[in-house]
């Protein structure tokens, strides 16, 4: 069985109004990802990303050029606990 790993990613860049947090949402969704994104009033999106590690160092990957409108400057990583729900949202803007 894969190791499980959950990360939360903060993403720089013009990634607000671009449909950046529906594409994590459909990205994730598609890999069976639990898990949450959200904007951050700073500017950034933030998400957390749980499952097994070789999905969610994928999603990281994708994380670091998004959808076509956006243009990401970076992403910062950090373990995360192991989310309690199942299932990928999109959460309310801190």
């Amino acid at each position: 069985m894969a190791e499980r790993i959950a990360v939360r990613a903060r993403i720089e860049g013009r990634v607000q109004g671009v449909w950046y947090r529906g594409w994590i949402v459909d990205q994730a969704t598609a890999r069976d990802l639990a898990g949450w994104v959200r904007n951050r009033r700073d500017g950034t999106v933030e998400a957390l990303f749980a499952g097994p590690e070789a999905t969610v160092r994928d999603m990281l990957a994708l994380c670091h050029k998004g959808p076509p409108a956006a243009r990401v400057t970076g992403v910062t990583e950090s373990p995360a606990p192991m989310p309690d729900a199942t299932g990928f949202t999109q959460l309310s803007t801190v």
